[in-house]
């Protein structure tokens, strides 16, 4: 099954209500004069962002969206009904692409942000409109303007503070339900993770930090092998990243072969996120056998990659090391926030004084 982190839609918005040729006609009033009302405007189609998704996966299944028509006018001066929006909700990071002229339109951010992507049609007007001192009885009526129809490209990239890196089945949607109430789908088969979970790691009452468990890397990711190209565009945007290696491989492989590949991965896809924030994090010390010495296994690995960065030792399936690796989580996220909170501070007082 393909990773839904995209889709195509269509939409269309509500065409206008055409005006009414209609003249007054009561008795004893033989010249009533015109009396047709204007059409209704047709509804338009936005996207809403929205908190309480964080896949399209639903858009598989309706890709057609339409908004309501316009009523046209009728007699006796009444104006047609308008046709309701339409509003559809789209998980915050969506990218709105306009197919046809690969347009970005837009993208939705914030909880409630609205963006228009058909205008609906402007109504017609009805003949009371056209009626002038030399032209008493106008048949002269405008019709509503047509709907418009736009397909968009939807691309969604996962809004999220950490986002775990690792090969299939190195134990990141295990890590993700040991640490959060998230409950992804564990198995011992690759890509079991086929749509991205989002899991909330509280550790006060107001502080708290959002991680992503997207499906793994393989080689060859970064020209679009797998799963691992829509994994690539979502960590894009996350504060920092796990690396999750598997010490105990199921098939026996190296740990350290296992690194290098998301590393080359990351390097053949971008050179900015190869340099990300990045803590090294050897998981499934629970399944070392008894005569094997934990430090000694892990320090191989580590000398083998050559890692200088911060290092953690964990077994997830058992939550040993993960609690002290969520307090450093949230110190670092703490302070990248409060980083971010001051420029755009700065920058505000900038354009003010602008």
């Amino acid at each position: 099954m393909k990773f839904v982190d995209e889709a195509k839609i269509r939409v269309e918005s509500g065409k206008g209500g055409d005006g009414c040729l209609s003249f007054r006609r009561e008795k004893y009033i033989p010249f009533g004069g015109p009396d047709g009302g204007d059409g209704g405007n047709g509804g338009s189609v936005y996207l809403v962002g929205d908190n309480n998704s964080n896949t399209l996966a639903d858009f598989r299944f309706t890709r057609t969206f339409k908004a309501e028509n316009g009523q046209p006018g009728r007699g006796k001066n009444c104006t047609g009904k308008g046709g309701e929006d339409l509003y559809i909700k789209v998980p915050l990071g969506t990218i709105v692409v306009e197919i046809n002229t690969q347009e970005i339109l837009g993208e939705l951010i914030k909880v409630g942000q609205q963006l228009k992507v058909a205008q609906g049609g402007y109504h017609g007007q009805g003949n009371i409109n056209f009626k002038s001192s030399t032209n008493r009885a106008p048949r002269k009526i405008t019709k509503g303007k047509p709907a418009e129809v736009r397909q968009l490209h939807l691309e969604l990239k996962v809004l999220a503070d950490v986002g775990l890196l690792g090969l299939p089945n190195a134990g990141k949607s295990t890590f993700i339900r040991s640490v959060s109430s998230a409950k992804p789908k564990v198995a011992d088969y690759p890509f079991t993770t086929l749509y991205p979970n989002l899991g909330v790691v509280r550790i006060e009452a107001d502080r708290s930090f959002v991680i992503a468990d997207i499906p793994g890397i393989i080689e060859g990711a970064a020209e679009g092998a797998g799963l691992g190209i829509q994994f690539l565009k979502h960590i894009s945007r996350t504060r920092l990243l796990l690396h999750i290696v598997d010490v105990v491989p199921y098939d026996e492989s190296d740990p350290s072969e296992s690194f290098r590949t998301i590393e080359n991965e990351l390097k053949k896809y971008s050179d900015d996120l190869a340099d990300y924030d990045r803590w090294l994090v050897l998981n499934k010390l629970d399944l070392l056998a008894p005569d094997v010495d934990s430090e000694q296994h892990c320090q191989a690995v580590i000398d083998n990659i050559d890692w200088k960065g911060p290092i953690y030792k964990i077994s997830a399936l058992q939550k040993e090391g993960t609690q002290q690796l969520c307090y450093d989580i949230m110190e670092l996220v703490d302070k990248q926030r409060t980083h971010s909170e001051e420029e755009q501070s700065d920058s505000e007082m900038i354009d003010n004084k602008e």
